[in-house]
């Protein structure tokens, strides 16, 4: 041992006997070394057990909207482009349809239709009041325009399905003009996120274009085992940690956990909103979600302060005049660098949690060989 090794310490080994409930040895540092050590005094804390699963990042389904024709006919332009940001009511491609022509002859024919009716019955009331025509005769005619009017509101709905709106119809009415031309629109504000579509295209309505999601959010999903599922309820506070974004800490609680288990996966599926303002959660990332429950109090000690000696723990206890004494202790599992106490130690004791391993280093010098 070195000269300034022994004017810094002092050694006095009891007994080599370090179970619970015996005197156990000690050792007495120099002043110097005394300053530099660390100490702590045993209290009580809260330990939040924690449960870690592989999760992935998911597109916020709530502000999604797949884009789609309500009507068959040909791709003749397309002006969206993936990644490209559009606002809502913008216009994405163009579609050209016989079927909507047909549709749009079918309301003007029975329009006039009605228009004609209308123009009977109104004559035959002119009639019916000067005596020439019997009420029979009027019965009839106004039975027919009521015919007249159910296929004209048909033929208004149908147009409507097919994606026109009440400006168009008042366009079509007025004008007389058929256009086959129908602009494929967004029905929400965000990004595109697939496109599958090109010119010439022959589309059905089942047939998604475009997919348009508000990147602002996105959801973190995981599948907690069944083994773990009492471990979840909404509004836990839960983690996120992601490989390729080291430096984030995001926090957040759960908003969603499945009323059922997967029967093929024997797993629960969770769920939690994060922002995304800077748009760096990209959807399908690979993410770990921790989950956490709420602790009870009980007795706490920092990881930094155990010494592991033959499989066993120990910590360095404050006694009088700058004198250590090496004390077993059993101990919970680790959370968050801190364990619990089951035995050894009591509230109001205090500990090395730092300069533990010079202690030791000198304890294990003076053992008799």
């Amino acid at each position: 041992m070195s000269i300034f090794g022994a004017l810094l310490f002092s050694f006095t080994l009891l007994i080599p006997d370090l179970s619970f409930g015996k005197a156990h040895p000690r050792v007495k540092a120099h002043e110097a070394l005394a300053k530099q050590l660390k100490i702590m005094t045993i209290g009580e804390g809260q330990i939040q057990e924690s449960f870690r699963i592989p999760a992935r990042v998911e597109l916020d389904q709530q502000h999604v909207a797949r884009i789609g024709a309500s009507v068959t006919g040909r791709i003749i332009q397309t002006t969206a482009l993936l990644g490209q940001d559009v606002n809502k009511g913008e216009q994405l491609a163009m579609l050209n349809s016989n079927e909507l022509a047909e549709a749009q002859s079918a309301f003007l024919k029975t329009s006039s239709q009605a228009q004609l009716k209308q123009l009977i019955v109104n004559r035959a009331q002119r009639l019916l009041d000067n005596g020439v025509i019997a009420t029979a005769n009027i019965q009839e005619r106004t039975a027919a325009l009521e015919e007249a009017k159910i296929d004209l509101r048909t033929a208004t709905d149908h147009l409507r399905a097919l994606g026109m709106s009440n400006n168009d119809l008042s366009e079509l009415s007025k004008h007389k003009i058929i256009h086959s031309m129908l602009p494929i629109t967004a029905s929400i504000q965000g990004t595109i996120v697939e496109r599958n579509v090109t010119v010439g295209q022959v589309i059905q309505p089942a047939d998604a274009l475009f997919t348009i999601a508000n990147l602002s959010h996105v959801w973190i999903v995981a599948e907690l085992p069944e083994q773990q599922s009492s471990w979840a309820h909404e509004g836990d506070a839960a983690e996120v940690s992601i490989a390729a974004l080291p430096d984030a800490k995001l926090t957040g609680t759960l908003n969603y956990v499945a009323d059922m288990i997967n029967p093929s996966t024997r797993t629960l599926t969770v769920r939690m909103d994060l922002p995304n303002p800077q748009r760096n959660l990209k959807p399908n990332m690979l993410a770990n979600l921790i989950i956490r429950k709420q602790g009870v109090q009980e007795r706490i000690l920092p990881d930094s302060a155990v010494t592991r000696l033959n499989n066993s723990d120990y910590v360095f206890k404050v006694l009088a005049n700058n004198e250590f004494e090496l004390t077993p202790v059993e101990l919970g599992p680790r959370h968050d660098n801190v364990r619990p106490i089951i035995k050894g130690l009591q509230v109001g004791d205090k500990v090395v949690i730092e300069g533990g391993f010079h202690l030791n280093n000198e304890l294990q010098s003076k053992k008799p060989n």
